[in-house]
């Protein structure tokens, strides 16, 4: 057989093995740390998006505690268990990782009301459990007592009203705190201070909500959300 015949020797064949080995596995390894990156980045957007939602909605709500119509004076005789002069609009129960909280409905799409206040705005202003109807020359202020709480990993929400149903909100949450900013006074405008347990309500002038989420799949590392809500009615 001549020189110029002859085919690729065992050596130089195992050579060019072993070279395309190395760049399949250089090309597989790229291959799975983009696909790595991807599931990550995808799960902790998941995260945030209902961090978001979750926080979001709650702001929606923290803002509106504490509105209970157009006048400061409430009869309360056909609702017995409302009282503008002594419920309490938002509280924060530790132990049981229960927020409640008082506050106007917002939108219309709210369901079922807890109350509904019926005012002229001028002198007069009743309050009736659940739905009520208003008449001409009236206002109706549907409120509702919203109860948030965390059990089994889950944040749920519920509206009061008899034995509330809660509803899950989202998964997968290891931790929810609620903390108040507090003025020096009860006349001073700006927080100071910040506490779970507040001694007097008249002296709240912000929410601080902090939800911790979890990957089950433990592909990204638990995250830790921060937001803070300015109420817009003064607590008495």
């Amino acid at each position: 057989m001549s020189r110029h015949q002859r085919g690729f020797g065992l050596i130089e064949l195992l050579i060019a093995l072993a070279l395309s080995l190395v760049v399949v596995l250089g090309v597989a390894q790229i291959f799975i740390a983009a696909k790595n990156t991807y599931v990550s980045q995808n799960s902790a957007s998941n995260m945030q998006e209902d961090a978001r939602f979750v926080l979001g909605k709650m702001i929606q709500e923290i803002r509106m505690v504490g509105m209970f119509g157009c006048l400061g004076t409430i009869d309360a005789g056909s609702a017995p268990d409302f009282s503008a002069s002594q419920i309490t609009p938002i509280s924060w129960d530790n132990a049981n990782l229960k927020l409640t909280l008082v506050t106007a409905d917002v939108g219309a799409n709210g369901g079922t009301p807890t109350w509904t206040v019926i005012s002229d705005c001028r002198t007069s202003a009743t309050a009736y459990n659940q739905v009520k109807a208003p008449v001409p020359g009236q206002l109706a202020f549907p409120i509702r007592r919203l109860i948030y709480s965390l059990k089994n990993g889950q944040l749920t929400m519920g509206v009061h009203g008899g034995t509330p149903i809660q509803s899950a909100l989202v998964d997968n949450v290891s931790a929810f705190n609620v903390s108040f900013g507090l003025a020096s006074s009860a006349t001073e405008v700006a927080a100071s201070s910040y506490s779970s347990n507040p001694s007097d309500p008249a002296r709240i002038r912000s929410v601080r909500l902090t939800l911790t989420l979890t990957d089950p799949n433990k592909r990204v590392r638990d995250q830790t959300f921060n937001v803070v809500a300015a109420l817009r009615n003064r607590l008495q």
